[in-house]
């Protein structure tokens, strides 16, 4: 019996492929989501003191400029879900043209799923948006987890997972860099605009995260996988 050497592409592929990794970070992020729930739902006094000053220490203020009003208003709207459709759309037409059907189908229902999701939580934990009157009493909606930041981390994620295989490694390291700050910027405008605290923008980076690993590793849409784009 023989054995390809290290670096023979079935080898590489087999390790790419090996869901252990993302699955532990998926179900990782999943436990922060739970917890920080049971947090908000209980009442935890230490996560509520921090969430009330993180808050009012970021709070862009009522009655801010109209100019800083709509500058926040703009780069928060990356994290909605018109945003993910206008990028992704796309990518999923030429996925199917292409009859990468298993592909296309993660990326619909990593990205077009998650806000759904995020409405289910919402009213699960209940919890009521900061009390700001230009800012969370606006909203009728509910606060945790933030569907904007959950929104971002499923753009990007989507996007860098879909991509990886096709990138040099200098090209990973920049987007995934591009792709953090996009993600903190998002969260941190939510605190700033007044409409969420940190543990939502916590909480709704980490249930983008989670949500979106776990259907790649049903579907097997990790580098390496069957619906997996293939390297240049």
């Amino acid at each position: 019996m023989s054995f390809p050497p290290v670096g023979h592409p079935d080898v590489t592929r087999a390790r790419a492929g090996s869901p252990a990794r993302p699955a532990v970070t998926a179900v990782a992020a999943a436990v922060v989501v739970a917890l920080l729930g049971a947090g908000v739902r209980t009442g935890l006094a230490p996560q509520l003191r921090l969430d009330a000053a993180v808050s009012e220490a970021l709070y862009a203020g009522d009655g801010r400029a109209a100019a800083l009003d709509g500058l926040l208003e703009v780069v928060t709207a990356l994290g909605l879900f018109w945003v993910r459709l206008l990028v992704l759309l796309p990518v999923v037409a030429w996925l199917a043209a292409r009859r990468r059907w298993r592909t296309a189908a993660w990326v619909v229902l990593a990205a077009g799923l998650v806000g759904p999701v995020t409405t289910v939580l919402k009213e699960f934990f209940g919890r009521v948006r900061p009390p700001f009157a230009d800012g969370g009493l606006r909203y009728e909606s509910l606060s945790y987890p933030s569907g904007h930041s959950s929104g971002i981390v499923a753009l990007v994620t989507v996007c860098l997972v879909l991509a990886w295989p096709r990138l040099s490694p200098a090209a990973r390291r920049v987007w995934s860099a591009v792709g953090a700050v996009l993600v903190l910027v998002v969260g941190l405008t939510r605190i700033w605009l007044g409409v969420h605290y940190l543990s939502d923008v916590l909480g709704g980076w980490s249930l983008g995260l989670a949500w979106c690993l776990l259907v790649a590793v049903l579907l097997d849409a990790l580098p390496g996988g069957r619906a997996a784009l293939p390297p240049r």
